[in-house]
């Protein structure tokens, strides 16, 4: 017994200081963006694009996710000649911690927080990616001035939570998600340090992508931002729905007859829009529906949005 614990000591030893070699060897490094001032502690805030007439696409990430989940996609908007904004949450990515809990509450308020201290005027055009669709949803129900449109990219409503399949996927979430901030808080990730980036990011945003991907403050956070979920989702169901005037697209991944019951779920914005569209990309994953390869969808509902927004209002019969 002694044996086998020295050699798992040994072991141990051996794979946390060879990730810390991995990560070292990557060299020095410098996120992109800038660092806005929210009350005593600072948000990474990075936007692409120049400003115009068009509505801001502000971006909110999913759980484990940060600004350089949208690299991709700001580079492509930019492209085009769209603006958007992504930020990194409280404790996660490269900015300052919060306090806990990191339930949706206490998200939104830092965002709007944000927003206010950002310069960027609004109103936007909000783009959450999974788990962020809950923090979207609370964030429109708070500030429905600052809302011009939705696209919702494999996006979570807080309704799904009431789904007995949701309350076993969310256990095991968590579980995961404990488990991880143990393992990057000692520094057994970091030799995972090249597998960070499942996206498929441009070189900043990747790079930015797997340093979050081994760091322990990163994954802590993530643990307690999961960890009250449900919490969110009470706050998000209690603040209201979305406005139906609001154009909404939902844009989806993988087989679409394998998800069934989820995509009814997550359609519901859209279905619910007086301008509402939906796309499902059945080669991208819930990750790679951000990256390079397979944002065409995702642009088609940018487009959406803002054709409808550039559209003369409808007269009732």
């Amino acid at each position: 017994m002694l044996k086998f614990l020295f050699g798992l000591g040994v072991f141990s030893a051996l794979w946390i200081g060879a990730g810390f070699a991995v990560t070292a060897a990557a060299g020095p490094f410098e996120p992109a963006g800038r660092f806005v001032d929210i009350g005593g502690r600072k948000l990474r805030l990075v936007c692409e694009g120049p400003k115009t007439d068009a509505p801001t696409i502000w971006m909110e990430a999913g759980a484990w996710g940060l600004a350089a989940d949208f690299a991709a996609l700001q580079q492509r908007l930019a492209e085009r000649g769209l603006r958007s904004c992504a930020y990194d949450r409280a404790g996660m990515g490269f900015s300052d911690p919060g306090p806990s809990p990191r339930d949706s509450a206490a998200i939104v308020s830092d965002l709007e927080a944000l927003i206010a201290a950002s310069g960027e005027p609004g109103p936007f055009i909000l783009m959450p990616h999974s788990m962020g669709g809950q923090h979207a949803r609370l964030f429109a129900a708070r500030n429905p001035d600052k809302v011009a449109g939705l696209v919702l990219l494999e996006a979570t409503t807080p309704e799904m939570g009431e789904d007995p399949r949701a309350e076993r996927f969310l256990s095991g979430v968590q579980f995961v998600a404990r488990a991880a901030a143990v393992s990057a808080s000692v520094g057994f990730t970091r030799v995972l340090y090249g597998f960070g980036d499942r996206i498929g990011l441009p070189p900043q945003g990747s790079k930015e992508k797997k340093r979050a991907y081994v760091s322990g403050r990163h994954a802590r956070t993530s643990a307690d931002e999961v960890l009250h979920w449900r919490q969110g989702a009470a706050q998000a169901i209690t603040a209201g729905g979305y406005d139906p005037d609001w154009p909404v697209a939902v844009i989806t991944a993988g087989d679409p007859e394998r998800m069934g019951d989820w995509n009814i779920a997550r359609r519901a914005p859209e279905r619910a829009s007086r301008a509402g569209y939906y796309e499902n990309d059945p080669a991208a994953g819930h990750a790679t529906l951000l990256g390079l390869t397979h944002s065409d969808a995702v642009l088609r509902g940018v487009d959406h949005v803002l054709a409808a927004l550039a559209a003369p209002p409808q007269e009732t019969p």
